[in-house]
């Protein structure tokens, strides 16, 4: 079952921006983004949540041990596993406060100092959600190009305004994230769940930065799986195109019929074409195992969904009330088995 631990937090009164950040094998990294946010001057006040998604490395201990040195209230999120990326957010959100919630990564590629101005924006322009596109991206070929292969994706699936760049770099409104976390299973996707319930979006342009340390936690093998959250999570779309294929294939079948029907009455020999029937009986095998493992993968997840296979599992999560520009005692929030 989803651990949604913390529903009476999200009615306190917190201040203007909560930042949520996945973190997983940022041991490296995560203190410097940390200390470079909680320096930021935002109106209102700030939060940071950090959420550690199974990460292999010392990264709990080090969000641990800002617990006791942040400025700002800071609050620490341990999952009993990896979730993947979205799931963790998803956890991230549920521990949120603020009136504005910014998403980031933790490798610095997004520059903190880009924080004040995509909130800024995202308030003077009243959007739900506010993306962030680049100039460049920093990143290696193969992830460029699979995150074009993404928006395209998603610009025939998702119904996304055209040119719209789905960075995991955003500002949501308070609104927007209570519907959000409406969604209770265990294939989440932020940015499908975000164009489900708006059309008020804008972006703006950022910088982005060269990788600090490291490499890419998102390997090929994650970035199918995040595909097929957006193929079958949020579209029926492949559903739609594996009943065309088979229409389309059966008018052939059809049309190829009658061909074989004169030519057998006007022909006196056997017809020869041996390997033109196998390429056929190949093909609409191929077609047809690849139309029922589209409607198989509906309909595991419809059963993953329906035994509550759990969004998120929060093994303990701690958090640092901390008065601007002092650090505070941490006090833990939720302890798991």
């Amino acid at each position: 079952m989803t651990d949604n631990v913390n529903t009476t937090i999200q009615t306190e009164e917190g201040p203007a921006l909560s930042i949520v950040v996945p973190v997983y094998n940022g041991a490296n990294s995560v203190g410097h983004l940390v200390e470079a946010l909680q320096d930021l001057e935002v109106p209102g006040g700030l939060e940071i949540v950090l959420v550690v998604d199974g990460s292999p490395d010392n990264s709990l201990a080090v969000c641990r041990g800002l617990l006791a040195t942040c400025k700002v209230p800071l609050t620490v999120v341990d999952l009993a596993r990896n979730f993947g990326e979205h799931n963790a957010v998803m956890a991230g959100l549920h521990h949120v406060r603020g009136q504005y919630v910014i998403t980031m990564d933790d490798d610095l590629q997004n520059p903190p100092s880009e924080v004040l101005k995509l909130l800024a924006h995202a308030q003077t322009t009243g959007a739900d959600v506010a993306y962030t596109y680049y100039r460049s991206k920093e990143h290696a070929t193969w992830r460029n190009w699979g995150s074009q292969f993404t928006n395209w994706v998603a610009d025939l699936l998702l119904d996304k305004p055209k040119g719209l760049y789905l960075s995991s770099f955003r500002c949501m409104n308070r609104f927007l994230v209570s519907q959000i976390l409406a969604y209770e299973g265990p294939f989440a996707y932020i940015d499908g769940l975000i164009l489900q319930v708006t059309q008020r979006i804008e972006r703006i342009e950022v910088k982005h930065l060269p990788r600090a340390e490291g490499r890419s936690n998102y390997t090929m093998r994650r970035l199918v799986r995040l595909w097929m959250n957006m193929f079958v999570n949020f579209s029926v779309m492949p559903l739609r195109i594996s009943t065309v294929t088979g229409m389309s294939l059966s008018i052939l079948g059809g049309i190829a019929t009658v061909f074989v029907v004169i030519e057998a009455l006007v022909m006196s020999s056997t017809p020869r074409g041996w390997g033109s029937i196998m390429a056929a009986v190949l093909l609409l095998s191929g077609v047809q195992l690849m139309i029922l493992g589209i409607v198989g993968e509906y309909l595991g997840r419809l059963f993953l969904t329906a035994n509550r296979k759990p969004q998120f599992i929060v093994r303990e999560a701690w958090r640092s009330d901390a008065p601007m520009g002092t650090a505070a005692p941490a006090h833990k929030l939720v302890k798991r088995a």
